[in-house]
Formats: structure tokens, sequence, C-alpha cells
């Protein structure tokens, strides 16, 4: 399975951060499948920020939770990040990742620079 993040490099305060992850070489409503964004902020350690299930389901970091929203497009094999009322804080480098709960296997992508101006 590969996994490739797309979107805005730069983003203003207050805007709000979209990303998608493009899937290929697996199924996006695969059964035990759980698609994950997570960001690696400078100088600090990866942060979950939440995934979308085979169900459709999504679950959030519970600090992230009022910011965020994480969708699916089926039909495109795509997930989304969506971040509101982004701030400099939120400048990391964000991944989307699956989890393959059947083999306990972890795919990444290889991230994508994402800046907050001020």
């Amino acid at each position: 399975v590969q996994l490739q993040e797309s979107g805005p490099g730069l983003v203003k305060s207050s805007q709000t951060l979209s990303l998608t992850c493009t899937v290929s070489g697996g199924s996006i409503t695969a059964n035990n499948y759980y698609w994950n964004w997570i960001r690696q902020p400078p100088g600090k350690g990866p942060e979950w920020i939440g995934y979308i299930g085979y169900s459709g389901r999504a679950y959030y970091r519970p600090s992230l939770k009022s910011r965020t929203s994480i969708s699916r497009d089926t039909s495109n094999s795509q997930f989304s990040l969506q971040l509101n009322s982004v701030t400099p804080e939120d400048t990391a480098v964000y991944y989307c990742a699956l989890w393959d709960d059947y083999s306990k296997s972890a795919y990444w992508g290889q991230g994508t620079q994402v800046t907050v101006s001020s």
C-alpha cells in the first residue's frame, strides 16, 4: 500500500489547513484498515491527530477534536484532513498513515511540510 499527501505548504493564521492522502495498492474500505493523520512539529515528537476507519467513522485527538475533520472519498481512494482556525503552533510535517489491524502493520506517506504564517 502506498500513500501520498498533497496540499498547500503555507497557510495563514485563522484559516483552514486542508490535506489529502491518495491511496494506491489497497482498498480504502478494506476491513481492519484505519487511515490516520499524524503530525510532527519542529523539534517535537509525532502527534496523532485522528483516523477514519473502514466503516467511515472518524476519531480525533481530544485536544484537536473541536477543530478537526477527517473524511474520505472512496471513489478516488482518498481521505482528507481539515484543521480549522490554525495558528503557527500547527506548523508541522503532516503524515498520512495506514494501520492494518489484521497484520499489525503500518504504512506511511512521505510527509508534507505545512507552515502556518502569523
